[in-house]
């Protein structure tokens, strides 16, 4: 059977993966993508929820990746204001830290280096227990700083980064793995492994390695090739607890090894706390935070607040790798956090292999990556995603609560958390989630936790969802506040559909 061919086959379906497969096909360029288990499955669901330039990055002269990355905040912000939002930190400080005047600079810095548009600049505050921002604290942080960040879904921004390649003219194919690729004939074939594909290969024109913690693993096992840079993963583990403190506003904590935690207001009733640094060696697909993280942690947050945090509240946890370019930093922490692409061109068919990088960044690496390919395949079609929208972001002036206050308006019928999620999740494309419905008997089945058939079999349909976890955990946050009838009730929904769908393929 002869292979169907492309422009560009990508192979990971993280942020850095679609943020290409998206780009591409905006260029007019035929585009697959496979990834081995769900979109945002891995690394990319597992940050620390922030499109932020970096502040401790100054530390070790980063400054053109937070250059980068500031401006890519406001890039981002503009174009999914939904699930971005502007975001207030505050940095306590207390003698024995770094010195006040290399805060300021760095905050300086901070707020000129990327051309700050719409997001408020750095100040000095007072704290203590008489202050808003002072008061979750202990007596002895009695003066700080604030500056503004942004968080973000980050599994929604690689869905919506996806739908959007897809909307494009890009295939996107989940669960699906590239288990053998070579050069023939001046193009790459490929041997794609998936439960429902009848095992025909595929060609392309260039290959994208963009697999992110297994990038050095699929050029030795499936590529047959190599490269002399490496990836280094660095392993960083988050805690979910009860909200900490009543407030939109973040924390960004230093530690007394110099290291950084964050504390974040996480879906309304919960803290984010995180990250650690590790260095990690083992399988990516199989994490867990360990016991000395978790202590790690706690500790940190109990040198700042009054309330200490204890194992016993923890709700929810979880670990991510970091695939990073491996700069020979002794320190897990220094290690670059800018991206580094290696083009393998022998036997005339590209192979860009993508080594590194971060959430905030990856429309700007998306955008290089094509430079480099279009200087050797030869492709029309200039950058254009720094003005695009992402599915459901198409406000006026980029006026989120406008939209919000009207959405809420002209759904009354449903309960304002329900709302308020919908719309946060799906911008404009909740309008047609609701379509027709006037109640929420209308929305069909109710599963639990604000979630109904209606949504379900539109994740289905569009965003590829094919489990409870893909629903409740990167679609969502939902399982947070999901039961265990909730998750077993999804789990016989899509069993039933896939059901469904073998009988339709059988006939």
């Amino acid at each position: 059977m002869a292979a169907e061919t492309y422009d560009l086959l990508v192979v990971g379906g993280g942020i850095n993966g679609v943020g290409i497969a998206r780009d591409a096909a905006g260029r007019g360029l035929s585009v697959l993508l496979v990834e081995q288990d769900d979109l945002a499955a891995h690394t990319s669901c597992e940050s620390s929820k922030l499109i932020h330039g970096g502040l401790r990055y100054l530390e070790y002269f980063e400054f053109r990746l937070v250059r980068e990355a500031l401006i890519e905040r406001e890039v981002l912000l503009r174009a999914a204001p939904h699930i971005i939002r502007p975001l207030t930190f505050v940095l306590p400080h207390a003698p024995g830290m770094r010195p006040v005047w290399m805060i300021r600079l760095g905050l300086f810095l901070y707020d000129h280096l990327g051309g700050r548009e719409r997001l408020p600049g750095s100040r000095g505050v007072v704290l203590g227990p008489r202050s808003p921002l002072g008061e979750p604290l202990k007596p002895g942080y009695l003066r700080g700083f604030t500056y503004s960040d942004c968080y973000v879904d980050d599994a929604r921004l690689v869905i919506l980064s996806a739908l959007d390649a897809a909307e494009r003219g890009a295939v996107i194919r989940t669960r699906t793995r590239c288990t053998a690729a070579w050069r023939e004939n001046g193009l790459w074939r490929a041997e794609l492994a998936d439960p429902g594909g009848d095992g025909s290969p595929v060609s392309a024109r260039a290959l994208v390695n963009a697999t992110g913690p297994w990038v050095s693993r699929f050029l030795q096992e499936a590529a047959r090739t190599d490269t002399r840079n490496r990836v280094r993963l660095v392993k960083g583990s988050h805690i979910v607890v009860p909200r900490l403190y009543e407030g939109d506003h973040a924390y960004i904590l230093q530690n007394d090894d110099r290291r950084v935690i964050f504390v974040i207001p996480f879906e309304g009733a919960f803290s984010l706390i995180g990250t650690t640094d590790i260095p990690f060696e083992g399988d990516p697909g199989r994490l867990a935070v360990s016991e000395e993280e978790i202590d790690y942690l706690c500790r940190a947050v109990g040198r700042y607040f009054r309330s200490p945090v204890r194992k016993a509240d923890i709700v929810w946890s979880y670990a991510g790798v970091r695939p990073l370019y491996d700069d020979a930093s002794k320190d897990p922490s220094a290690v670059t956090r800018d991206y580094v692409f290696d083009l393998d061109l022998a036997g005339g068919a590209p192979l860009l292999s993508v080594f590194g990088g971060k959430i905030t960044t990856f429309r700007k690496l998306a955008e290089h990556a094509m430079a480099r390919l279009q200087k050797v395949l030869d492709f029309e079609g200039g950058p254009w995603t720094a003005r695009a929208p992402l599915p459901g972001g198409e406000f006026e002036g980029g006026d989120f609560g406008r939209f919000l206050a009207d959405f809420r308006r002209r759904f009354a019928w449903l309960p304002e958390a329900l709302a308020t999620r919908l719309a946060r999740a799906y911008g404009r494309r909740a309008e047609k989630i609701l379509e027709g419905a006037g109640s929420l008997a209308d929305l069909g089945r109710d599963f639990g936790a604000g979630l109904y058939e209606r949504e379900v079999g539109y994740l289905y349909e569009r965003e590829w969802a094919r489990s409870a976890a893909d629903v409740l955990w990167r679609r969502s946050k939902l399982g947070l506040f999901a039961g265990e009838e909730t998750v077993r009730a999804l789990g016989e929904w899509f069993a039933a559909r896939a059901r469904e769908e073998g009988a339709a393929t059988a006939t």
